[in-house]
C-alpha cells in the first residue's frame, strides 16, 4: 500500500547502476515518494547543494567519490537525513560501520521493493514522531491547560456547537474576537476534536515573528541560504505536516508574507528559503485575529483572495463582557488551574466578589480575568478571596460595586448561622430562585447549597 501524502518522504537515491536507477525511478514514486536519482557521488554533492531529503538511499561502492564520501558530506550539510546504505553480498562489515557511524539501516543488494517500502515507511514514522516532538516543544512555550471550553451561556452554547461540526472536517477556520477570548484554546479544541489529533497541533503568532525571519520560520531554510543560516532548519509549516497549523494573528502579516502564505494554501507546497524545488506538505489550516480583515482588503492592505481562501468557516468568539453569567464558573475554573488543582475549594470567592467580579467591564477579556484572580490568590494566601485582594484597576472601574447584601443592616445580636442563613436567602431572593447561579454566585457547591436550604425548611418545621 502506498504511503499518504503524510508519509510522502523526499528521497535522494545514489547508485552506479543504470538498471537500478531505472527501476528507482519508476517505483519510489509510485511508493508516494518523491525522489532524485543520482548516477555518481558528484552529482549526489550537487544535489545536496540544491535540496534539502529526507532520507537518502546511497551505493557504498561506486567508482571516483564514493557512497562514504557522500554520507561524510551529506552529515555535514544535512544532518537530519536519515541515511540508507545499500550494499552488496559479502559487505556486511561496510554495512556495520555505516551503521556505528550513525545510518539509520542498510539495504542488501538486489533488494525487494517491499523491502524497500517498508524500511522508507519506517523512516516515516520515525520522521513523523520527531515532527510531533517539536511541535510540543513549540506549544509549552505557552501556558497550556484543558482544551475545554468553560461556560455554558447561548454565546459560548454557540460557539462549541460550531466548533463540533467543523473539527471534524478538514475546511480551514478564520477564528475572530477580541485580545483574550481565547482564540487558541478554540483552535486547539478544533484540532483535539479533528481526524488529526494524534498529529502536531502547531501554533504561531505571525504579529511575534521577526519580519526578516518570517519565511524562513515558516518554510523553513537550508544551509547558508542567508546570513546566519548556520544549519538548515525545518519551517513550522512542515513540522506540522499531518497536523493543524495554527496562525494567530493573520492580519499582522505583511503583503509579501501574504502572497508566499496564499501560494502555500493553493498548492499544499513549501520551498525552504535556498532550495530551488519545492515539497508537499498536508496540514489543515486554522486562522485567527482580533482585526477586521474585511476592512483591512478595503484599505489594500490585506489580500482578498486570502482573506476568501482562509475565511470558509468563521467563528467568532464573544468577549466576556456578552457572557458575563459566565464569570463566576470561569472564575473558579482560572483560581483551579493557578493553584494546580482539580477544582477550586468552595468559598474561594466571597459573595461580594462574585457580585465585584460580574459587574466589570473586562475589556481585557478572559486574560485580564486570569490575571486578576492569580493577583488575589496571591494576596489571599489561597484563602476566601475578598474584594480587597483583587487589583485596583478592577475594583475601581465601575465605582464602589453594589453589595449583594449590607451586613449593618442585620439585626443585633445575630449568630453567624442566622447570618448564613439571610445571605443565602437574599442571595436566592435576588436571583429568582435560581439555584445553580445561587451556589455559583456564593461560592458553594450546588450539593451544599441544598443541604442549607433542606436544613432550613426542617427547622421551620421543627419551629
Amino acid at each position: 500500500m502506498s504511503p499518504s501524502t503524510v508519509d510522502q518522504l523526499r528521497v535522494l537515491f545514489v547508485d552506479d547502476e543504470a538498471p537500478i536507477r531505472t527501476v528507482m525511478k519508476a517505483e519510489l514514486p509510485r511508493m508516494g515518494h518523491d525522489v532524485t536519482i543520482c548516477e555518481d557521488g558528484e552529482t549526489a554533492l550537487k544535489a545536496l547543494e540544491e535540496n534539502i531529503f529526507d532520507a537518502a538511499i546511497i551505493d557504498l561502492r561506486m567508482p571516483g567519490l564514493s557512497g562514504w564520501d557522500v554520507i561524510d558530506h551529506l552529515k555535514k550539510v544535512a544532518p537530519q537525513t536519515d541515511v540508507i546504505v545499500s550494499t552488496g553480498h559479502g559487505g556486511m562489515d561496510d554495512a556495520i560501520r555505516a551503521l556505528r557511524l550513525g545510518a539509520y539501516d542498510f539495504l542488501p543488494k538486489p533488494s525487494k521493493l517491499v523491502t524497500i517500502a517498508n524500511t522508507l515507511q519506517r523512516v516515516a514514522e520515525k520522521r513523523a514522531l520527531t515532527n510531533k516532538t517539536i511541535a510540543l516543544e513549540t506549544r509549552l512555550k505557552a501556558v497550556e491547560g484543558t482544551t475545554e471550553l468553560i461556560g455554558d451561556t447561548p454565546a459560548m452554547e454557540r460557539v462549541k456547537t460550531l466548533i463540533e461540526r467543523i473539527a471534524p472536517t478538514e475546511s480551514s477556520v478564520l477564528i475572530l474576537g477580541e485580545t483574550g477570548t481565547g482564540k487558541e484554546l478554540a483552535a486547539r479544541r478544533i484540532h483535539e476534536l479533528s481526524k488529526r489529533a494524534d498529529r502536531p497541533f502547531v501554533p504561531v503568532n505571525c504579529g511575534a515573528l521577526p519580519v526578516n525571519l518570517v519565511e524562513s520560520e515558516l518554510f523553513g531554510h537550508k544551509k547558508g541560504a542567508f546570513t546566519g543560516a548556520d544549519a538548515p532548519r525545518k519551517g513550522l509549516i512542515e513540522v506540522a505536516n499531518g497536523g493543524t497549523l495554527f496562525l494567530d494573528e493573520l492580519g499582522e502579516l505583511d503583503k509579501s508574507m501574504q502572497v508566499k502564505l496564499l501560494r502555500f494554501l493553493e498548492s499544499g507546497e513549501v520551498r525552504r528559503v535556498g532550495e530551488s524545488e519545492p515539497f508537499h506538505v498536508d496540514v489543515r489550516i486554522v486562522c485567527a485575529t482580533n482585526r477586521d480583515l474585511q476592512e483591512m482588503v478595503q484599505e489594500g492592505t490585506f489580500r482578498e483572495d486570502l482573506f476568501f481562501r482562509v475565511n470558509t468557516f468563521e467563528i467568532r468568539l464573544p468577549s466576556l463582557s456578552e457572557r458575563k453569567d459566565d464569570v463566576p464558573k470561569l472564575a473558579r475554573f482560572l483560581i483551579a488551574r493557578h493553584l494546580k488543582r482539580p477544582t477550586a475549594p468552595d468559598g474561594i470567592l466571597s459573595p461580594e466578589t462574585i457580585h465585584l467580579l460580574r459587574s466589570h467591564s473586562w475589556s481585557g477579556n478572559v486574560r485580564e480575568l486570569a490575571n486578576a484572580l492569580e493577583h488575589a490568590v496571591i494576596l489571599s494566601g489561597g484563602q476566601t478571596i475578598q474584594p480587597e485582594h483583587l487589583p485596583l484597576t478592577v475594583g475601581g472601574s465601575s465605582g464602589t460595586p453594589l453589595r449583594p447584601f449590607d451586613i449593618n443592616n442585620f439585626p443585633d445580636k445575630m449568630t453567624l448561622k442566622k447570618i448564613e442563613q439571610e445571605v443565602i436567602e437574599q442571595t436566592l431572593d435576588r436571583n429568582d430562585g435560581d439555584k445553580p447561579r445561587t451556589a455559583e454566585e456564593l461560592g458553594i457547591a450546588l450539593k451544599t447549597l441544598y443541604n442549607k436550604l433542606n436544613q432550613y425548611e426542617s427547622q421551620a418545621k421543627a419551629g
